[in-house]
């Protein structure tokens, strides 16, 4: 496990996060007062019963939310003071995601999905690099296949190497095999985490799944919003 004694190492800290929401019963306090660090190449996951505030702490981690209070490192750059084209900037120069639903842009076939954060972020090679990427996650034969023609696995193996494709410094993944079978998700996670090993990637992993959670560096619980006694929250 790596060491977070060095401040420098720390690829992501939350502090002190807090998040609220409007309803018409009044104010939702959906996390509070949420405090960890994240070492550089170290892999974590979050988990809790449904309703805890895994999936909104997530949001807040890769600055696709902002907290009601408290803040969020990402490779040193406090998320809450960017504007959102900022934050977008260094999603696409540091981030990875795998959600549960694959999101995948049905108009575009395997390597052309994959591609696409390469392009974004103006690589001069993304064709090059995707086609090396898709080959890894053992799609060689059906990058020309467009999401309609995939089964669950494929698409999420698509999903996987468009993550991995511009070497994030952090991979986000939202119940990665949610809805997949179980052999299949099997097979997806044992991808995942050989990838993972091999770019040195830091893995926040928000999953229901004791044995996947249980192969992480470490775990981070969550119950009603708050860390919970048994989360290693700062090492």
């Amino acid at each position: 496990m790596s060491n977070l004694s060095s401040k420098s190492d720390r690829v992501l800290v939350a502090h002190e996060l807090s998040k609220e929401v409007s309803s018409p019963e009044g104010t939702l306090t959906i996390l509070s007062d949420v405090s960890f660090s994240i070492a550089a190449g170290e892999s974590v996951a979050v988990v809790g019963p449904s309703g805890a505030g895994k999936s909104t702490l997530l949001a807040l981690l890769a600055g696709l939310d902002l907290p009601t209070a408290g803040y969020v490192e990402l490779n040193g750059d406090n998320l809450s003071q960017l504007d959102e084209d900022g934050r977008a900037q260094l999603r696409a120069e540091s981030v990875g995601f795998v959600f549960q639903s694959f999101h995948l842009v049905p108009s575009l076939n395997a390597l052309e999905n994959v591609m696409l954060p390469l392009e974004l972020a103006g690589s001069p090679n993304a064709r090059t690099a995707a086609r090396e990427i898709i080959e890894k996650v053992g799609l060689g034969e059906r990058w020309s296949h467009y999401p309609a023609q995939l089964s669950g696995g494929e698409k999420q193996r698509v999903a996987i190497a468009r993550a991995f494709a511009a070497n994030p410094a952090v991979l986000f993944a939202d119940e990665p095999t949610g809805n997949l079978d179980s052999k299949t998700g099997a097979n997806i996670m044992e991808l995942m985490f050989a990838l993972n090993r091999e770019s040195s990637t830091t893995l926040v992993l928000v999953t229901h799944d004791e044995g996947l959670a249980n192969r992480c560096d470490r775990i981070i619980s969550l119950d009603v919003g708050k860390l919970a006694a048994d989360s290693k929250a700062v090492a």
